[in-house]
């Protein structure tokens, strides 16, 4: 076998029109050897002849068990056939057989056509925010990117429930203007899994008239351009960062997207900014009615004047006690309506398990509770009252009762 400098020679020389005989007899080789080369479509290279090993008795065992379980340890393996021999020469055949027996997953380029969807995921910052009760926790980060122009929007939610999910998804889409002709989800528990949709989810989606696409297990490509937004967020918008609430965290995230989105994505070849205009043109019409979202219930407003949202208590006028009233809550704000008429309206708290009262609902109780526990008074001159006497007279316990 000649070498490789040699075969790159004759090559060469064959290539500027040397004849086969010359080169031969230049290199003192056989003009057999010269055609070969000249023939050859790669370099020439050693192959040693495969000859039986200690693993050679094991394999077909081996190779049975990993089309059974492709991700079987390579110790459980050993175990499992009976290896005695060196245990890292065992993992190293494991490996050249593994990827033989598993099964393929090819991802396909997925192409965005403009106004067709909008990918939705939660973004969980690496920083606890701090709460009303000094308590610090990490809060989930709603986050929806129209696959077209990658224009991100993003907001802090205070919990992964439903209504404060279609709540935050709600105020993107109108910071969007329009709505994506598809969101895409994964399995996320306070939107849906698989077939089925959390409660109020399908008639939020159909007020929008848009359609939800839960994603399968096992398919981030679908999902990939939001997902890597989360990381991007990670390494470029928290470094260096602190916040004093969730209000500060959202002001500071809103103003970071507004540049962010203003710079130029390689694979876009433009910014996202630059291509939201067709991608909002292809997309829906907000709706013309109004979206009942959030948190609502109507109840019967017991003796202690407190309402629950989430897990925190909130007070309302005592006036109300014994009346149906109907319960409402938003991200920012809780409100008590009887006939109409707010008689409640609280900030919302984020923190868990606090009771928020109202200086005015107190003072209102305090007057009420003075009120009932005073006598009542009987009114002079009442029919129903009447002299002892005449009952004595009735019985004849006195003179002249006859």
């Amino acid at each position: 076998m000649i070498t490789l400098e040699d075969w790159a020679l004759i090559r060469r020389l064959a290539g500027e029109g040397v004849p086969k005989a010359h080169i031969a007899e230049r290199l003192g080789i056989s003009r057999t050897t010269v055609i070969k080369a000249v023939n050859s479509e790669s370099p020439p290279h050693y192959e040693r002849t495969a000859a039986p090993t200690s693993f050679t008795p094991f394999e077909s065992r081996v190779r049975a068990l990993l089309l059974e379980t492709p991700t079987m340890p390579a110790t459980v393996l050993a175990e499992r056939v009976g290896w005695t021999g060196s245990i890292r020469w065992f993992r190293d055949n494991v490996k050249r057989l593994r990827p033989e027996q598993q099964r393929l997953d090819p991802a396909d380029r997925i192409t965005w056509a403009a106004g067709d969807a909008a990918q939705c995921d939660l973004w969980f910052p690496p920083k606890k925010i701090p709460l009303e009760d000094g308590t610090a926790k990490l809060l989930p980060v709603l986050v929806i990117t129209p696959a077209h122009c990658r224009f991100t929007t993003g907001v802090m939610i205070p919990t992964r429930k439903t209504e404060d999910l279609l709540l935050g998804t709600w105020q993107l889409i109108e910071q969007l203007g329009r709505v994506p002709r598809r969101l895409i989800w994964d399995n996320e528990p306070g939107i849906g899994r698989g077939r089925r949709h959390a409660d109020g989810v399908d008639a939020f989606m159909g007020t929008l008239a848009t359609k939800l696409v839960l994603l399968p297990p096992r398919d981030p490509e679908s999902k990939g351009i939001v997902e890597r937004r989360n990381g991007w967020f990670e390494t470029s918008f928290m470094p260096g960062r602190s916040f004093t609430s969730p209000a500060d965290f959202n002001e500071q995230f809103t103003d970071w997207l507004g540049v962010a989105n203003q710079r130029r994505v390689r694979t876009l070849a433009a910014s996202p900014i630059s291509l939201l205009p067709a991608d909002l043109a292809a997309m829906l019409p907000l709706p013309p009615i109004p979206l009942h979202l959030g948190w609502r219930n109507r109840i019967r407003l017991g003796r202690d004047y407190y309402v629950r949202i989430d897990t925190n208590d909130y007070s309302v006028d005592p006036r109300a006690i014994g009346r149906i009233v109907d319960v409402t809550a938003d991200l920012d704000r809780v409100r008590v309506r009887l006939d109409g008429r707010i008689i409640a309206n609280h900030t919302r708290v984020w923190a868990r398990g606090m009771v928020i009262t109202d200086p005015a609902h107190r003072e209102a109780a305090a007057v009420l509770r003075r009120e009932f526990q005073q006598p009542r008074l009987v009114p002079v001159g009442d029919d129903l009252t009447r002299d002892l006497a005449d009952y004595d007279r009735a019985f004849g316990l006195v003179e002249g009762s006859n």
